[in-house]
């Protein structure tokens, strides 16, 4: 992949994003740093993803340190994708792009709309 179609990848990635967040009445242009930003993680990650596949999904490696001691240890590639997923995660949370921060969203406003009848009933 060239750089051109890995920056038309992340554009992509940042389209449906947007088009995600619409659909669920999470979208807010104001976002659009943190959607650049999650489209990059997201399309980094499936680089790494193909990477990953294409060694064998190789999780550890021997590797032999400074006192020459050699020990089984994680593939660089496999501790950036954990460390990337962690992020996807978080980042996923707070675009509420998952069900577990919608979920959240939903409860608030099932809150108000309950503070709401309740205050109408006090005017009464």
């Amino acid at each position: 992949r060239g750089v051109k179609g890995v920056a038309r990848k992340k554009s992509t990635i940042e389209k449906n994003i947007i088009s995600e967040m619409k659909s669920l009445g999470t979208y807010k242009s104001e976002y659009r740093k943190m959607i650049k930003i999650f489209a990059g993680m997201l399309n980094q990650y499936e680089i790494f993803e193909e990477k990953f596949e294409a060694s064998g999904c190789k999780i550890e490696e021997e590797y032999t340190n400074k006192a020459g001691a050699t020990n089984m240890r994680k593939v660089p590639l496999y501790t950036a994708m954990e460390s990337l997923r962690k992020d996807i995660a978080a980042y996923s949370d707070r675009l509420c792009l998952n069900p577990k921060s919608l979920e959240s969203i939903k409860i608030e406003k099932e809150g108000k709309s309950t503070l709401a009848s309740v205050l109408s009933n006090l005017e009464e």
